[in-house]
This record gives structure tokens, C-alpha cells and sequence, in this order.
């Protein structure tokens, strides 16, 4: 009986990282590969959604980005436990490929990739390299990027997969789209995975502002942090706008499919799941992200007409609440940016990253 290939995913521990890695998880399991997730105890956190039959390996990592001067001097000590850890682990279960998607937890598993001379490749989500996927981007068999065109370092050839999304995210695709009207309409705000302070103190205070036979219709989603919880809850019951807020909502697929706007940050996994499942957006890109990668993980989306964005730095309530009247007042716009968004979208992004990671696996058989 033929043993079934292994691919070895790593992945650190945020939404950006694990969701496109969940993608790519399930699409290996349809074509009968077994899968192995390498990541931190953060990360095993956020791996939840991963199918059950996916084993799930902790190894140590760690960030200079946190702790004091005593945690950061044991950095690299925790990383190089998590590589030998890595090591031995792929020397009694060789991956016939081993796929990095950025954050700190990739570097153990990536280190052993290299050390025992496995095919292995790097997917990049966002339109410049995180600071991981950079150390590794010239010592890798190919580079996978899901947004386009992405920075990479001149003589690097990069392939446009896209960002793979779930299988949640999939069923949702190209969901048909209900214009606004003068009828019940929803709005999501999405504020990454750990919600965002800045959307919690403006996005209220838009909804509030806008006409009232608009705000009388409208039902708001609303992601905030836990200590912005009942402050913003208590904003809009004050106003009598009907809102749902919550830390983190487990069914975003269906409140966007749902939504007739999404109001969000510009992290890559967000913006492929707008564009699969084609939905107007007004997008904050996060201002100190790396490189200021989610404007540039932006910019297709807004090129394409299906987005609007707005700089942080330029983020007012009457600025904002006067984009969302403008799409929420003219169906026509609005379905255009839908459609525009199906345009911009790959929803075939895990097959081709799947067809990817099956020919690295042949080119290792031939060494």
C-alpha cells in the first residue's frame, strides 16, 4: 500500500497567518495527503478550525517584539530548542514538503526544512514580506503570494496564487448580492482578529450621523475588543441603532455574505474573503503594519472600484459617515463594487497553492 505523502504546514499564531493555512489544510486532506500543523502554544490557540484529523505539534518560538530584556535574550535559545525539537520530529516523519506562512512559530520548522534538505516553499498573504518569510524568501524552492504584485527581493520569481480561504468562506462564493434599498440591510465591521480601538471609537459615531431613513434600516455586526465591549454596545442602544458586538464572531463568512457594506482593516485574509464572496468594503488599512503591507493589500481591491479606502490618519466620523451614505444611498454603486470585488477575487487560490506544494513533492523525488 502507498504511503501517503506528508506536508508539514507552519504558521504563527494570528487569523493573517492560520486562516489561508486552514485553506491549504483541508485542500491537501481532499487530495489524501496527511497534514501536520508546526506551530506555538499561541498559535495551537487559533488552530481550532483546523479538521481534527490535522496533528497539531507545538514547538517552541518566540518574538524580539515581546517581553523584556530577559525574555528577548532567551530568544534565541527557545528557537533553537524549537528547531532541534523540529528536526528530530521530520527525521521520524518525513514531510515530503514543508510550506511556511509567515509569524514567528515558521522559523523552527522552516530552519529543519532547510537543515535536512526537504522541498519547502514560503506563502506570503500580504503584499510585502512579513519579517520571517523575508530570512527564508532566498532559501526556498518557490515563493506563493497572495496578494499582487508582491515586493520581493530582485532575481526572486513569485507565484500569484492568491490567499486560499476556508472552506466556510467557500461555500459563501460569489453569494448573490441584495442592493440597499429601503429595507432592513446590515453592516459588518471587521477589526482583525483582536478587533481594532480606532473602528470602535469612529464607526458609532458614522452609523450615528447618517440620515435616518438609512440608519432606521440597518442592523450593525460589530467587532470591538473586550474593554471596548460595553462602551460601544451602550452608544448605539443610546441611539437606537440595532447592534451585535462582539470580540470575535465565528461565522464571519455569513455576516459578510449577509452584509450590504463591510467596513474594515486590510489584512490579507480579510480581503480575499471580500473578494470570493464579492462585497462593497470601505477599508482602514492597520497604519504600522510591516512595510505598510495592508495598503498595499488594499490598493487591487480599490483599483478594481470595489473598495473605498480610507488612511487611518484621515479617519473621521463625518468623513467615514459620508462613504457609507453614499454607497448605502445608490444600489447601482453598490452593486458595481460587488461585482468588481467577485473580479478581484481567486477563489481557486488553495487548488493552485495545492498544485504548487504536489509539484515540489515530484521535483523531490527526482533528487
Amino acid at each position: 500500500m502507498r504511503k501517503q505523502p506528508l506536508l508539514v504546514i507552519a504558521a504563527g499564531g494570528t487569523g493573517g497567518h492560520m486562516f489561508p493555512a486552514q485553506a491549504l489544510a483541508e485542500t491537501m486532506l481532499r487530495r489524501g495527503w496527511r497534514v501536520k500543523l508546526s506551530t506555538d502554544a499561541r498559535g495551537a490557540r487559533y488552530a481550532g478550525g483546523f479538521p481534527h484529523v490535522v496533528d497539531v505539534e507545538q514547538i517552541s518560538s518566540a518574538t524580539f517584539a515581546r517581553g523584556g530584556l530577559l525574555a528577548k535574550a532567551l530568544v534565541p535559545l527557545r528557537i533553537f530548542a524549537g528547531t532541534m525539537s523540529a528536526v528530530l520530529k521530520m527525521m521520524g516523519d518525513k514531510p515530503d514538503v514543508v510550506v511556511g506562512f509567515g509569524g514567528y512559530p515558521t522559523i523552527p520548522a522552516m530552519s529543519s526544512a532547510m537543515f535536512l534538505r526537504l522541498p519547502r516553499m514560503l506563502h506570503e498573504q500580504n503584499g510585502v514580506l512579513g519579517r520571517v518569510n523575508e530570512a527564508f524568501v532566498k532559501r526556498v524552492s518557490a515563493v506563493a503570494c497572495g496578494t499582487w504584485p508582491t515586493d520581493l527581493p530582485k532575481g526572486i520569481q513569485g507565484y500569484h496564487t492568491g490567499n486560499p480561504v476556508r472552506a466556510s468562506v467557500m461555500k459563501r462564493a460569489g453569494a448573490g448580492y441584495i442592493a440597499p434599498g429601503d429595507y432592513p440591510m446590515s453592516i459588518l465591521v471587521m477589526g482583525g482578529s483582536q478587533g481594532a480601538k480606532v473602528l470602535s471609537e469612529v464607526v458609532p459615531e458614522a452609523i450615528a450621523h447618517l440620515p435616518i431613513n438609512i440608519r432606521q434600516n440597518l442592523r450593525v455586526s460589530h467587532q470591538a475588543r473586550a474593554e471596548d465591549h460595553d462602551h460601544v454596545t451602550q452608544y448605539y442602544a443610546d441611539r437606537g441603532i440595532a447592534a451585535e458586538v462582539q470580540p470575535f464572531f465565528d461565522d464571519v463568512p455569513a455576516r459578510i455574505s449577509e452584509a450590504q457594506l463591510v467596513i474594515s482593516r486590510a489584512g490579507a485574509s480579510s480581503v480575499a474573503d471580500l473578494s470570493v464572496i464579492g462585497r462593497p468594503s470601505i477599508l482602514i488599512p492597520y497604519p504600522h503594519a510591516t512595510g505598510d503591507h495592508q495598503t498595499a493589500n488594499a490598493r487591487g481591491l480599490v483599483e478594481g472600484e470595489a473598495a473605498i479606502m480610507i488612511p487611518e490618519s484621515a479617519l473621521q466620523a463625518d468623513t467615514l459617515s459620508a462613504q457609507i451614505e453614499a454607497v448605502l444611498s445608490n444600489p447601482k454603486a453598490a452593486e458595481h463594487m460587488a461585482r468588481s470585488a467577485l473580479a478581484c477575487g481567486k477563489p481557486d487560490a488553495a487548488e493552485q497553492l495545492a498544485n504548487l506544494v504536489e509539484h515540489l513533492a515530484e521535483e523531490g523525488k527526482q533528487k
